[in-house]
């Protein structure tokens, strides 16, 4: 799948995670995956990190097609989605919060392409109006390993796809096997926006609004390609961002 390596490739801009000093520098790093990237280039696009400057964020998607929101080891402010206290696991990242809340507007506001992936499926909901489980385990006590002990190149789990979704459309299954890595989830769904995948314990695993061409959050890793379907929903999103042209 994908287009023509010889054809114009969208731009798709690609959110980073960031750390502190320690690792791979003495001074704060920016850091991500290459198959995030590796996914995008498939997939037919032509990647750009995206450095946190939230100050930026219009000028920077003015120049783009489409727009990855990625994943990270840490959380949304549950300030941000109204909730009344702060769960002890919750770590955030405000800096990155603040600027990937505003490219992720200002894209939907063009009605730009936008994948979440992971932590970023989250913070698309709360950016349109949703609310987040801050732990998994306190809300289903019997729910799977959604922080899966084998690695996360190998699935987790399954998922349902909801019929008549963005997602069905571009899969074309209605079972997917992903991998899993979190311990929070959608909670509200936000105004407008409907629920397109589930795991067999009932916690939400994509969401997705029928009033943008493509606004598309899932919980799991796609860039990792452990299911067939994965690679669709990058060469869906490439597909919506050349028509952004």
């Amino acid at each position: 799948m994908g287009i023509s390596v010889s054809a114009y490739r969208p731009l798709i801009g690609v959110t980073l995670d960031v750390e502190q000093p320690g690792g791979y520098s003495r001074f704060p790093w920016y850091a991500l995956r290459v198959n995030y990237m590796d996914a995008i280039v498939a997939a037919g696009g032509l990647p750009v990190a995206l450095p946190h400057e939230p100050d930026l964020a219009a000028q920077m998607v003015a120049r783009l097609d489409g727009l990855v929101v990625t994943g990270g080891a840490f959380d949304v402010d549950p300030v941000l989605f109204g909730a009344g206290e702060r769960h002890v696991t919750v770590t955030t990242k405000d800096r990155r919060t603040a600027f990937e809340l505003g490219v992720v507007r200002t894209a939907l506001d063009r009605d730009m392409p936008v994948l979440g992936i992971c932590g970023g499926e989250q913070l698309l909901n709360v950016a349109l109006g949703g609310s987040l489980i801050q732990h998994i385990p306190d809300r289903f006590p019997e729910a799977l390993a959604h922080e899966q002990p084998n690695p996360r190149n190998e699935p987790g789990h399954t998922v349902s796809v909801d019929p008549g979704t963005l997602l069905a459309r571009l899969v074309g299954r209605q079972t997917l096997s992903v991998n899993s890595a979190h311990h929070q989830a959608v909670d509200r769904i936000a105004p407008g926006a409907v629920r397109n995948a589930a795991a067999p314990d009932g916690v939400i695993e994509g969401i997705e609004h029928p009033g943008f061409r493509y606004c598309l959050g899932v919980q799991w890793h796609p860039e990792f390609l452990i299911d067939t379907g994965d690679r669709l929903i990058f060469d869906g999103l490439v597909a919506a961002a050349l028509e952004t042209r």
